[in-house]
């Protein structure tokens, strides 16, 4: 077993203190082959101790035992985050909110949405939704949304994250697809963000997570550890934050509040902390969903908080440098040349100079795009819907674009 170094470099062996429902308790003494703490503590009653004692064991040997990312990971992770600013990236028009729908939607895809993000960005702008989707997929989404524009505005207040918010928050996150339990400890709703009140698997062949009578207790002793770390932390030391988001991630996932939901919540969690402190926040993408699970089981079983670590900031590196290699290519010579495109139009299919230029200006909006729709023309351009769908036509008839779907559901996606 690796020597374990608490906070302020102390070893084992040293006094370490946390201070948990107004009990302290104290590190006294570890049997390292027997693997058995003992600790001390100022509450009278040792009965109302015991769980109490165990919560903050917890924290000092999982908590307070400092592991972080590796020096190389961090140096690929600052030198990405200083070029995309210095590109520019998120100063694009509306990156911030197609950034944010990314994120929600490969987030409810991890938990089986099959909802896409041009689908996803119809239905949070104008309210469309896809035939090909069911309504509980479209809800997830919907709800997830709502959960992330609530948290966005209440994490900027600094507050202290409580169990009540925490609750708060599932609530918003499982309203529409939430489920009502009937267990023999009694009746609770995911709907509502009410603590499970009953055990939980973790899937096929996998270990229980802890039993539900031991949430409370733990879930408080997060609450204030997480709220100890957000006072402490150097907002300026960015790798700081990131570590301390993962963390947070992966110890509420583990605890595993909740019915129904936990996935989606703690990835909003650790994307408010990163947002709390202006950092640009971790997608997980669906196709990374094999190796996120992965790394979560790793770290539950060897106790090792670095594996999520280590995987969390391979994957955020691994996605900057997807969107600046985008980012580099779309602004690059290989971008529509205007001038000469407009006048091969004009001399190839015999159009005006004044059509040749819009129909340009719609191929330079979309070159980046992937799939759009007819709507998001619209609205960017400012054509009635009429206009917008004739000056498409034109350009799929003439080899530019290619349609994909019926009528009502149309998408558009340019052709290499």
């Amino acid at each position: 077993m690796p020597l374990l170094k608490y906070e302020g470099d102390q070893t084992v062996g040293t006094c370490a203190k946390t201070i948990f429902k107004d009990v302290t308790f104290s590190f006294f003494a570890y049997d390292i082959n027997k693997k058995v703490v003992t600790l001390r503590h100022d509450c009278r009653d040792t009965a109302h101790a015991r769980p109490l004692m165990r919560a903050s064991w917890l924290l000092l040997n999982r908590s307070i035992v400092k592991r972080n990312m590796t020096k190389e990971d961090k140096d690929i992770l600052l030198r990405l985050l200083q070029q995309h600013k210095e590109l520019g990236i998120s100063e694009q028009i509306d990156y911030q909110k197609f950034y944010l729908y990314s994120i929600i939607t490969h987030s409810t895809a991890i938990e089986g949405s099959t909802v896409t993000e041009v689908e996803a960005q119809l239905l949070f702008d104008e309210g469309i939704t896809s035939s090909k989707r069911t309504m509980i997929e479209q809800q997830m989404n919907l709800d997830l949304k709502a959960a992330y524009d609530y948290g966005m505005q209440w994490i900027k207040q600094h507050e202290d994250i409580t169990i009540d918010w925490l609750v708060l928050l599932a609530s918003k996150v499982m309203a529409r697809t939430g489920s009502e339990y009937h267990a023999a400890s009694g009746d609770f709703s995911a709907a509502k963000g009410e603590l499970r009140k009953l055990n939980v698997t973790a899937g096929l062949g996998g270990k229980s997570y802890m039993s539900y009578l031991k949430v409370p207790a733990r879930l408080a002793a997060f609450c204030e550890e997480l709220n100890r770390r957000r006072k402490a932390i150097d907002a300026k030391d960015v790798a700081a934050v990131y570590e301390l988001s993962f963390w947070a991630h992966f110890e509420l996932v583990t605890i595993h509040p909740w019915a129904d939901g936990n996935g989606r919540t703690c990835r909003l969690l650790m994307n408010l902390l990163q947002m709390e402190f202006d950092v640009l926040p971790t997608k997980v993408l669906k196709e990374d969903k094999a190796e996120y699970i992965q790394a979560l089981i790793d770290t539950r079983e060897h106790e090792d908080i670095s594996i999520i670590i280590d995987c969390m900031t391979r994957l955020h590196c691994q996605h900057l440098k997807a969107d600046i290699d985008h980012y580099i290519e779309s602004t690059s010579e290989k971008m529509v040349d205007k001038q000469d495109m407009q006048k091969k139009m004009v001399d190839k299919w015999s159009i005006k100079p004044s059509l040749a230029e819009k129909l340009v200006d719609i191929l330079e909006f979309v070159v980046d795009k992937g799939e759009f729709t007819t709507e998001q023309i619209v609205s960017h351009f400012g054509f009635n819907a009429t206009t917008a769908k004739r000056y498409l036509r034109q350009l799929t008839e003439f080899g530019y674009l290619e349609p994909h779907g019926g009528n009502k559901n149309r998408t558009y996606s340019k052709k290499e």
